[in-house]
């Protein structure tokens, strides 16, 4: 097959998988009759109303109010998963102590239970500590390595890497604790920083979390305020929330790409045991 033919076939690929958001895109330009009487994705009468329109929202916020919240859950989430899964990963990878694996395998158990399973039982409990309408459901968990699935990619990757470092540092009298800083999360960064990709982008795209435990509209995250502005009635510009779509899609697109290097070399090395 020439290179011609390979190429063309690409790029008639990647556009199919692309036009949808293309059109999203597009169709954040459009009026509503363009909208539903074209499925092509460049409007013919290009307008901002959407974007203007759909900032200021039906409620007493705008739009920038939604991302903020947006922004108050994902980076405390972010750093405590990072942090609390590399501590339990590396206990799990370089330590021995009783009950380890059958302590691992419990941890990877929890894999393959449904979120649904657990929900009314946290629901519950964090109903009785007093925490709903309030951020510290959506962040304690992550506090306490509550991700097992970063928790297993970490370990992984702790097992490509050779202990020679480490040894040399508690030679030189390094703690346990001091070997981690300094000598683990350096290596283990481009994995770490996958794991702030994936929670970043799942974070921003969780819809069910916020919606169980947040009832206020001044909490709420883009997640909820992109339902919230979604009417029921006829005359529903619905350029105002496919132009919301886009700017909450534009944070996951521009962090992915400018960690996109950091992100592959992750996921390919922890996938590897040395």
């Amino acid at each position: 097959m020439s290179a011609f033919v390979r190429y063309t076939l690409l790029i008639t690929v990647g556009f199919l998988m692309l036009y949808p958001l293309l059109w999203l895109v597009g169709a954040s330009f459009k009026t509503n009759s363009e909208i539903f009487g074209s499925i092509g994705f460049i409007p013919q009468e290009p307008t901002l109303d959407g974007y203007r329109k759909g900032w200021e929202t039906s409620t007493p916020y705008t739009f920038g109010r939604f991302f903020w919240n947006t922004f108050l859950i994902i980076l405390p989430k972010t750093i405590f998963t990072a942090i609390s899964c590399a501590l339990v990963a590396y206990g799990f990878a370089r330590f021995e102590f009783p009950y380890k694996k059958l302590l691992f395998a419990s941890l990877i158990a929890t894999l393959l239970l449904p979120n649904v399973v657990t929900r009314i039982p946290q629901y519950i409990l964090f109903r009785d500590l007093g925490w709903l309408d309030t951020y510290l459901p959506l962040w304690v968990p992550s506090a306490f390595a509550g991700d097992a699935f970063f928790v297993f990619m970490l370990v992984q990757f702790l097992r490509a890497i050779p202990r020679d470092m480490e040894e040399a540092a508690r030679v030189d009298g390094a703690n346990s604790l001091q070997t981690l800083i300094y000598i683990v999360v350096p290596m283990l960064m481009p994995a770490l920083i996958s794991v702030a990709l994936f929670q970043f982008m799942w974070t921003m795209n969780d819809f069910l979390g916020p919606l169980i435990y947040l009832s206020s509209v001044q909490s709420f995250p883009v997640s909820l305020a992109l339902k919230l502005s979604i009417d029921t009635t006829e005359a529903f510009d619905w350029n105002r929330i496919l132009a919301m779509s886009v700017l909450a899609l534009l944070p996951a697109l521009i962090v992915f790409f400018m960690a996109q290097r950091y992100f592959i070399e992750g996921i390919s090395t922890g996938g590897v045991k040395g």
